[in-house]
């Protein structure tokens, strides 16, 4: 038998009582810090200032704002068809009835009835893009841009008619940069043009510009700032001409955009704010604004199958008592 260390049982534990207050509380060791959501997805994602991306266009700014304030109404009956002939070219008809309004010394509105007509020729090349428009009046409307390399890109466009001075043409040489966009100008009156935009941030641009106005011996210089996100784009514009001008656009959804613009003409001393909107549907856009000018408008543009769709205009001038309501249908 092997030999065995004797010792004394502990004794069994107490009962417990009926009743007993609760033990007191540990320390409890907090939870380490956890920034929020945002603040760690801001964090995690560190802004490159070396590689902010390519701005939009100088001219193009403010293109959201315009997209719903702007929209292309019309007066009357429009029939626009097209039809590509091949990969690479198409061809174009246009044919609208309506009014034509004729410039008035007073609050009144004077129109006259016309119609027109006018055909098309597109080329588009992965490089090059030719666009015309000849009407019956025999005025001529031309678009080229041809891209001589990745950063550089040549653009004219040109309207030629019959009428003594109303021909005219502009020219173009843009280049892009890795985080910039720089633009010269050319035209006939002897003007001469210069732009620069420049991304400061990941969503924040600023541009400058400058011309020359030969033939009436003018020149002016202006600012521009766009800041934009995923679901709004703020823009402002200073000119030494006296305007001012400000938009604002918000993303309410997938489909819905509200947008707002502000502008005043030191010179002239007019002020005009407007507010607008724009839905895209599943078979339908619909845009439209008002402003303080007493001008309502509205576009419905609904796709009724295949390549046919309805267009519906109005514009109305409460002040002037004006009304402008159109119909169109486009093909193609």
């Amino acid at each position: 038998m092997g030999s065995s260390v004797s010792r004394e049982d502990p004794p069994p534990p107490a009962p417990a009582p009926a009743y007993a207050p609760p033990p007191p509380y540990a320390a409890e060791v907090p939870p380490p810090f956890t920034a929020p959501v945002g603040e760690k997805a801001a964090e995690e994602e560190k802004v490159d200032y070396m590689n902010l991306g390519v701005p939009l266009h100088y001219e193009e700014i403010q293109r959201e704002a315009y997209m719903s304030l702007k929209p292309d109404v019309f007066e009357g009956f429009r029939f626009d068809f097209s039809k590509m002939l091949g990969e690479y070219f198409a061809l174009s008809h246009s044919v609208s009835m309506g009014n034509m309004e004729l410039p008035s010394r007073g609050d009144d509105v004077i129109k006259v009835p016309t119609t027109s007509y006018e055909f098309g020729a597109n080329f588009f090349d992965p490089k090059m893009m030719l666009i015309g428009r000849m009407s019956h009046e025999g005025r001529l409307n031309a678009r080229v841009k041809y891209d001589l390399t990745d950063d550089i890109c040549l653009k004219y466009n040109a309207q030629l008619t019959s009428e003594p001075g109303y021909s005219q043409g502009m020219g173009s040489i843009d280049y892009k940069g890795k985080d910039f966009r720089s633009q010269l100008q050319f035209g006939n009156n002897e003007f001469f043009g210069a732009n620069y935009i420049q991304s400061v941030t990941k969503n924040l641009s600023l541009g400058t510009e400058a011309f020359w106005l030969g033939q009436q011996r003018k020149s002016g210089v202006g600012f521009v700032a766009r800041y934009d996100t995923k679901n709004m784009v703020a823009t402002g514009q200073i000119a030494s001409t006296g305007v001012v001008s400000l938009s604002y656009v918000q993303k309410v959804s997938e489909k819905v955009s509200l947008a707002s613009d502000f502008m005043y003409n030191h010179l002239s001393k007019d002020v005009t704010a407007s507010v607008g909107y724009d839905y895209n549907l599943r078979q339908c856009r619909l845009r439209g604004k008002f402003d303080t000018n007493g001008i309502v408008t509205a576009l419905l543009e609904e796709r009724l199958g295949g390549p046919l769709n309805l267009v519906l205009s109005a514009e109305i001038d409460h002040w002037k008592k004006d009304y402008k309501f159109g119909f169109g249908l486009t093909i193609g």
